[in-house]
């Protein structure tokens, strides 16, 4: 683990401490404060609630273009043990990444056009295969991936910083973790607000890039497009195996993570299909240029490996030194970095919502919030990543072998998918789109093995062991939806409501306003009433007994002595005595509890919860009734 400001986890518990009060006593204000006014059910769509396709890109592309800054290292530091000699080939792994890459922009474009309504992996898969564990793979695939992403990203956004800053290399996992924060509360103000604030720095990394590369080539064109620390090129070093070039390779295609988010993600866009078919293109060319042109300016400059600098950071100090274009590019490539686990706030809430709207997920995945997005899957996409950061150190690499089996896993059903749905549907051109995706299939079913092979034991085993579990879990989900909807189906002709018998219990504590409410409000509703008084010496139920007979006794008062001033076990044996009475036994007992309610937020702490409590231990009784009458105090 690495060592973190000393003070940094005190202060983030202090504010979750601070956070959890204001929550549970100020609850309205602090939601407004953070997330921001509710939005109508009506307005998710109007048009100012989707994105136009030029806007939408930067949010949903961040995390494919975000891993050019990574992928082509990863592909290259599996082949650095073998020396200096490999330095060449990470331009045909490059070149190979990014053939793929338009192999696999062209069959999500397909997918686009064949589902509009999003899902992608798991869409395709749950139309075109008859088992839903198939489609359950994928999506369980995809959901840990959106994870590993975030977790990824943002761990090699603070490396990056780290690399230019090396006082901040100790502190990466709670800087890791601060900024899951910041994101998380940003996508629950909604996509329109995220996108507001996180498409500037996406587009801005881009043009850096870009910018990046047009330098390299201009220097390429005066130096020569071979220079005098430039590696010989086809050199074969001595030890390389074909499961290791398959090594390099599997590993360099983490830069093409993130290619399913746009096609999940289909219902936001202004344009639909149309517009996530422009998002693909632009997104393919960009990324395409990019990667090739970074890759060969690093094979050019005959940049190494280092584990405490960045290949990005190496080639920015050849070409600007420690300079303000240093500085800017690595600040935006940190930003990018981050925002890359954005638009995974956007994938993974949609495709939860979508597996939960089947039954394979719980179905408060599928509640919108205030702003009108899948809230609750964003909360548990970032304390799922926070707990991989913390788990795992914030270390990219550490990471990384756990990250491409899932997503290729995913990539392999959906070309798969595909293939089966030309060969069914047929139509124009369907034997040119089979093709497509049948290399797509076989292309990305071999990185998955590969990556399953040679990461086994490096983390790979963990999402292996994972994703069974997951759809397993799935399944069980959906098993235990089913019964309760055959528990709950009633015959409408022959199951009229019937009248049953109720004992009312109000629990009293002395005689004063809330048990006189309370009474009054027992005797309103059934002629039988018994108050029960738990006390827990001899001399204060007596003196209960006294002050009941001075009011009236306007109904029957039970004392129980409690020596172990317990209100809960003698609360539960009398209520069973009154269910297993042999003569008169009730249909139902309702409890009913007062409670007051201050005026100040603040006054809660002083007094103790105990009806909240009550409540909760009388979940086990099955025909019990337990009801709350609030008191209001004036001061």
């Amino acid at each position: 683990m690495t060592k973190d400001i000393p003070w940094v986890h005190p202060v983030l518990i202090s504010l979750a401490v601070v956070a959890v009060m204001f929550a549970l006593f100020n609850f309205g204000n602090v939601k407004r404060l953070l997330i921001g006014r509710p939005l109508r059910t009506r307005e998710l769509n109007q048009s100012h609630m989707k994105l136009f396709w030029g806007i939408a890109l930067p949010i949903l592309a961040a995390d494919l273009y975000s891993s050019v800054a990574y992928g082509p290292e990863a592909g290259i530091t599996e082949l650095s043990k073998l020396g200096p000699g490999v330095k060449w080939m990470i331009v045909p792994i490059t070149a190979s990444t990014v053939l793929l890459l338009v192999i696999l922009i062209t069959s999500y474009i397909m997918g686009v056009i064949a589902y509009p309504s999003g899902g992608g992996a798991y869409a395709i898969a749950k139309d075109n295969f008859k088992g839903k564990w198939v489609g359950l793979i994928a999506a369980s695939a995809l959901l840990i991936d959106y994870v590993l992403t975030v977790a990824v990203s943002v761990s090699s956004g603070i490396q990056t910083m780290a690399s230019s800053y090396p006082a901040l290399a100790p502190h990466e996992t709670s800087l890791s973790v601060l900024c899951v924060l910041i994101i998380l509360f940003v996508n629950l103000r909604g996509v329109s607000e995220s996108a507001k604030i996180f498409s500037a720095p996406t587009i801005f990394f881009m043009v850096c890039m870009l910018f990046l590369v047009g330098t390299g080539f201009a220097n390429e064109l005066k130096h020569g497009f071979v220079q005098t620390h430039t590696p010989t090129w086809g050199t074969i070093p001595q030890g390389l195996t074909l499961l290791l070039l398959l090594k390099a390779f599997s590993s360099a295609c983490s830069s093409l993570t993130g290619i399913e988010t746009i096609s999940n993600a289909v219902p936001i866009f202004r344009e639909s299909k149309s517009g996530a078919i422009k998002a693909y293109v632009s997104l393919g060319i960009v990324t395409s240029v990019t990667l090739l042109g970074y890759s060969y300016s690093l094979y050019v400059q005959g940049v190494s490996v280092s584990q405490n600098n960045t290949m990005l950071s190496q080639l920015l100090l050849i070409y600007f030194g420690h300079g303000i274009i240093y500085q800017v590019i690595i600040w935006a490539t940190f930003l990018v970095l981050i925002l890359a686990a954005n638009s995974t706030f956007t994938g993974f809430p949609q495709l939860s919502a979508l597996v939960a709207a089947d039954g394979f997920l719980p179905r408060a995945l599928v509640i919108r919030g205030d702003r009108l997005g899948y809230s609750n899957g964003m909360i548990v996409l970032a304390a799922l990543s926070i707990l991989l950061v913390e788990v795992f150190s914030a270390q990219t690499n550490a990471l990384i072998p756990l990250y491409s089996i899932g997503v290729f896993l995913a990539f392999t059903i959906a070309q798969l998918g595909l293939t089966r749905r030309w060969t069914k549907v047929k139509g124009r051109g369907w034997k040119v789109k089979a093709v497509i995706n049948l290399i797509g299939a076989i292309v990305t079913a071999v990185v998955s093995v590969v990556v399953a092979v040679t990461k086994f034991t490096s983390g790979a085993w963990i999402v292996l062991v994972i994703l069974p579990i997951l759809v397993f879990l799935a399944m069980r989900i959906r098993k235990h939806y089913n019964d309760v909807a055959d528990a709950l189906r009633i015959d409408i002709e022959h199951s009229p409501p019937l009248k049953h018998r109720v004992i009312s219990i109000v629990l009293v504590s002395s005689v004063h306003q809330i048990v006189r409410q309370t009474v009054s409000f027992a005797l309103s509703t059934t002629t039988d009433v018994v108050a029960l008084y738990i006390g827990f010496d001899d001399e204060s139920i007596e003196l209960m007994e006294k002050k009941w007979a001075e009011w009236g006794a306007p109904c029957r008062l039970v004392t129980v002595k409690s020596e172990y001033r317990s209100l809960l076990i003698p609360l539960s044996r009398f209520i069973k005595r009154l269910e297993n009475y042999e003569n008169g036994k009730p249909d139902h007992i309702q409890l009913l509890i007062g409670q007051f309610i201050p005026k100040k937020w603040w006054h809660q702490i002083l007094h103790n919860q105990s009806s909240l409590l009550i409540r909760a231990w009388m979940l086990r009784h099955r025909e019990v009734v337990v009801s709350t009458l609030p008191f209001q105090l004036p001061k």
